[in-house]
C-alpha cells in the first residue's frame, strides 16, 4: 500500500511544491532503493535477534515517517520522510523468511502464494482510495490514512505475531563466515534475478504509467488509481495458482510458465504499438500479463533462493528482496526519465519487455544448473 497509495496524487504533489514530475517521481524510485537497503541489513539483524522485535520496531518508526510526509511543505522534505517510510519493507522481507522458518521449501511456496494472493488484494484497491482521497480531501489524506492503517499494523503485529526464529544468537561475525556459501550459490542468484527481472516489469509500470495514464491519455486522478491496480487484479489469480499447484509442479516449472506469461503478453502488447493498432485500452489490458505471471514468479522464486541455505533464510530474504526492489527502482526511475516529454507508451513498454525477457532467461539458466547437478 505505501508503494502505490499516493501515486494517482504525484501530478498534483508536483504542482504544489513548484517542481518537476521527475522529481516528484524519486518517490517511487528513491523508496525503493530505500527499501533494497532496508532488506539488505534486516535479514541478519532478524537471524540475530529474531524477527518479532525487528518488526515491531520498523513499523514504528515507518509511522514516524509517514506523520513527516504528511506535514511536508516542500519536495526535498517530503523525499526525505518517503525515503524513511521505507523502513515497513522490513516486513515484506521478513514475511518470506517467517514461513520459510515453519514450513519445507515446497510448502512454503504454496504458503507464500496463498498470503501474498492476500496481499495483492491491496494493491489491487490502494491507487484508488488515493485517487478518491486525493480528488475528496487533496494528497494529505493519502497519508493520514496510511498513518492510521500503519497503527493498526503494528497493533496487529504487537498483540499475534510470535517469534519463528529458533536459532537467533548468531553473532554477526559468525554469520559473516557464512554468507559465501550463499553468496557464492548460482542457483541462490538465478532465483534472485528471476524475481528481480519478473518484478522489474512491475515497478518500471509504477513509475511510468502515472505519467502515461495522465499525459498522453489524458486521465484524472480517479482513473489513474483504478489503472495502477489492473496488474494486481492479474496479480492475484497468479498467486492463486501458485498456492495451489507449486508443490504438485515444483518451484522452476512454476517460475518458467510465469515467465513464459510475462514474455507472451508484453510482447503481444509491444507489438500492437509498434504497430499502431494499440491504445489505452491494449496497453492497459496486456498489463493484467504483468501481474499473472509476477503472482506465479515471485513467491516459486523466494520459495526456491530461501531454500538454498535455509540456515540463513533471513539473509536470503534480505538480499534476494534487496536484488529485486534496487533493480525495480532503477527501472522506474529509468521509465520515469525516457518517458519526460514523450507522446507515446513505447519506453515504458520497451523497458518493461527487455525486464521479463531476461527474468525468462534467468529460471531457464537454474533449470539447467539444476540439471547439472542432478537435482531434477
Amino acid at each position: 500500500m505505501t508503494m502505490s497509495v499516493f501515486l494517482p496524487s504525484l501530478p498534483a504533489m508536483t504542482e504544489e511544491f513548484g517542481t518537476s514530475y521527475g522529481v516528484m517521481q524519486l518517490s517511487v524510485s528513491l523508496y525503493l532503493g530505500f527499501t533494497a537497503l532496508v532488506q539488505l541489513l534486516v535479514g541478519p539483524v532478524s537471524d540475530k535477534y529474531g524477527r518479532r522485535a525487528v518488526i515491531l520496531g520498523s513499523i514504528g518508526l515507518f509511522l514516524l515517517a509517514t506523520v513527516g510526509c504528511m506535514l511536508a511543505t516542500d519536495a526535498v522534505t517530503f523525499l526525505v520522510f518517503r525515503m524513511l517510510q521505507a523502513a515497513v519493507a522490513t516486513t515484506m522481507a521478513l514475511s518470506r523468511a517467517i514461513i520459510r522458518d515453519i514450513v519445507p521449501e515446497r510448502e512454503s511456496a504454496a504458503m507464500i502464494g496463498y498470503v501474498t494472493m492476500g496481499m495483492s488484494l491491496v494493491p489491487m484497491i490502494a491507487p484508488s482510495i488515493g485517487g478518491v482521497l486525493e480528488t475528496a480531501f487533496g494528497w494529505r489524506a493519502t497519508f493520514a490514512f496510511l498513518l492510521l492503517a500503519g497503527s493498526a499494523l503494528w497493533l496487529l503485529c504487537y498483540f499475534d505475531q510470535g517469534e519463528t526464529n529458533r536459532s537467533k544468537g548468531l553473532s554477526f561475525a559468525a554469520q559473516i563466515t557464512e554468507y559465501p556459501e550463499l553468496f557464492t550459490s548460482r542457483r541462490f542468484w538465478g532465483y534472485a534475478l528471476s524475481a528481480a527481472f519478473s518484478s522489474g516489469a512491475f515497478f518500471a509500470f509504477l513509475g511510468g504509467a502515472p505519467y502515461v495514464a495522465t499525459k498522453i491519455y489524458d486521465l484524472p486522478a480517479s482513473s489513474v488509481g483504478l489503472l495502477l491496480g489492473v496488474p494486481a487484479v492479474g496479480y492475484f489469480f497468479g498467486n492463486m495458482l501458485s498456492g495451489r499447484f507449486s508443490v504438485r509442479i515444483g518451484i522452476n516449472r512454476m517460475i518458467l510458465i510465469g515467465a513464459t506469461l510475462l514474455v507472451s503478453g508484453l510482447g503481444v502488447s509491444l507489438l500492437l504499438t509498434l504497430s499502431g493498432l494499440g491504445g489505452l485500452y491494449s496497453f492497459v489490458g496486456f498489463c493484467v500479463f504483468v501481474g499473472l505471471g509476477n503472482g506465479m514468479v515471485l513467491p516459486n522464486a523466494n520459495a526456491g533462493l530461501l531454500s538454498v541455505r535455509p540456515h540463513l533464510a533471513g539473509t536470503a530474504a534480505g538480499v534476494g528482496g534487496a536484488v529485486m526492489i534496487g533493480g525495480g527502482a532503477g527501472l522506474a526511475a529509468v521509465a520515469g526519465t525516457l518517458l519526460q516529454g514523450s507522446q507515446s507508451s513505447l519506453p515504458l513498454q520497451w523497458i518493461m519487455f527487455v525486464s521479463v525477457v531476461l527474468c525468462l532467461l534467468s529460471i531457464l539458466y537454474v533449470t539447467r544448473r539444476d540439471r547439472r547437478l542432478g537435482m531434477t
